[in-house]
């Protein structure tokens, strides 16, 4: 009897639609308080996943999502270079 792999799931902070896991792109802060994309998925400290467009970065801006996530107020220039990593990515 074949096994069928179960797919993780992960809700986007700026559309808030589950995706696959692998779709997403993963903002981590890492123990040192630095901001940045993991594509890879492995890198330590707390992530959240957002889609890999403008869009849902400047939704999750605008509606504070990556502020409630992480637990913290974020700087604009924080959002600005993650949206510059993204685009560069």
């Amino acid at each position: 009897m074949a096994v069928t792999k179960k797919i993780p799931a992960r809700l986007c902070l700026g559309c808030q639609q589950q995706h696959p896991k692998k779709e997403l792109v993963r903002i981590v802060r890492s123990p040192e308080g630095e901001f940045s994309v993991d594509l890879t998925g492995k890198k330590a400290g707390r992530g959240a996943y957002i889609c890999n467009n403008k869009e849902c970065l400047e939704k999750a801006f605008k509606s504070h999502g990556l502020d409630r996530s992480f637990k913290s107020k974020i700087d604009k220039a924080v959002y600005d270079e993650l949206l510059q990593q993204l685009l560069s990515e």
